[in-house]
């Protein structure tokens, strides 16, 4: 059995409270449990105690890329960053598009530390003609439908996409880019293209593709989900069609709340990221739309990649950045120590509103009695310094390195089991 004693629980209310969990449970929840020789203790005076984070956009690698990381060291990356959920994307070698992959990658997760579950792709081979079958998909164990990395092009791919994702009672997660505005440049359409003497990837990009996939879901009634959304009008746009009672959620990432285009011009390839970091404008509407629950996820977009491919020229590196083991302490330093939202705010942006996105069972995301024991125990005000070396990731590429932040994960507890102690 263990022990959690002394906590400020998410969801119970003021004071301090303790949590017993047995055989990966919740089986108790009281201002005092008396403590016995066959439990395991943790004093979480002064932390507060949560649902585990559910990071509903990352990229392992595996299978074909391990060499930037794989199931295991994305996992424990997970853990270390207070996450008990990941969602892979499909973006792999070869691509999550067959029911044989899908199931490859949810038997490495089975010896896990945290519990990893994958996308299957959209389109085959993320081509963006061809649909891929979504029941052999759904039936091997895929939760929802992506192309990210390569956004569908094509409405008619797409609308015929949502119209077999509603009748599957399946999600489609939308990379909203148009390939042809966006190109493979390397930063944002304005001071940092212009400073650069690049060409940039405009914002229009975007929010085209978001106007376009919201009325796709409108017209369908499917559930459409925006992925790492990065600028203030493709915040207005999915405001107004929630509003209109479209099935439409969205996210975004830490870097879009917390970075803008300058970042680019110090740190080069390491703040390179699709879609790229916007302006400051884009960065306060990013903050609003959290605030206001337009945008209803805070996801990492966890992408590594190797030393020596962010050692690149700006124009060659690859686009992303790792996100796992910064993304609380990104949410607590700019949100919470800003003013701007509360820590059960936060909680709610990272783990319970994913989890009812994704219909993993909303129950579990919640500390009561009889869910699972996905737990984090942090210190909302522990200052510290990102050092990536001691990263449990296998990749570096952080523009955050050196940075400090305030908010630290000290336990992550995985269906009843410590598998992370800060």
């Amino acid at each position: 059995m263990l022990l959690i004693k002394n906590g400020r629980v998410f969801g119970v209310g003021e004071g301090t409270c303790d949590v017993l969990i047995k055989d990966g449970l919740i089986v108790e929840l009281s201002g005092s449990i008396p403590e016995s020789a066959e439990m395991t203790v943790i004093d979480a005076a002064g932390f507060v105690v949560a649902p585990g984070l559910v990071d509903m956009h990352v990229h392992f690698r595996e299978p074909g890329f391990e060499y930037k990381e794989d199931v295991m060291t994305g996992a424990a990356a997970a853990a270390a960053g207070g996450v008990t959920t990941c969602c892979c994307m499909p973006n792999t070698s070869p691509v999550t598009d067959s029911a044989k992959t899908v199931r490859a990658i949810l038997k490495k997760a089975k010896v896990a530390p945290i519990r990893v579950l994958p996308y299957g792709a959209v389109t085959i081979g993320q081509q963006g003609s061809k649909l891929t079958d979504f029941a052999a998909l759904k039936d091997a164990g895929a939760i929802a439908f992506s192309d990210d990395g390569n956004p569908v092009q094509n409405a008619d791919v797409m609308r015929r996409a949502m119209l077999l994702a509603k009748e599957a009672d399946m999600l489609i997660i939308s990379h909203c880019e148009d390939a042809d505005m966006a190109q493979d440049y390397a930063v944002n359409e304005g001071k940092a293209s212009w400073e650069l003497l690049l060409p940039g990837r405009p914002a229009i990009a975007e929010e085209i593709m978001v106007a376009r996939d919201a009325m796709l879901a409108a017209e369908t009634g499917a559930r459409v989900h925006i992925a790492h959304v990065s600028t203030a009008r493709s915040v207005d746009i999915i405001r107004k069609a929630k509003e209109a009672g479209v099935k439409i959620t969205a996210e975004t990432c830490p870097q879009y709340f917390s970075l803008t285009e300058d970042e680019v011009l110090e740190k080069g390839a390491l703040a390179r990221v699709n879609p790229p970091l916007r302006t400051k404008k884009d960065v306060e509407a990013i903050i609003g739309g959290l605030a206001d629950g337009t945008i209803d996820v805070i996801a990492t977009d966890h992408a590594p990649h190797s030393m020596e491919e962010k050692a690149l020229p700006l124009t060659d590196a690859p686009s992303g950045m790792i996100g796992l083991e910064t993304s609380l302490a990104l949410a607590m330093t700019h949100l919470y120590h800003t003013g701007k939202m509360s820590i059960d705010d936060i909680i709610s942006r990272m783990s319970i509103n994913p989890t009812r996105i994704l219909g993993l069972g909303e129950s579990s995301s919640r500390l009561n009695l009889g869910a699972a024991a996905d737990i984090i125990i942090f210190d909302s005000d522990e200052e510290w310094t990102v050092r990536p070396e001691r990263f449990k990731s296998k990749a570096r590429n952080t523009p955050f390195c050196g940075a400090k932040l305030r908010g630290r994960v000290k336990c992550t507890i995985s269906q009843g089991e410590i598998v992370y102690r800060g």
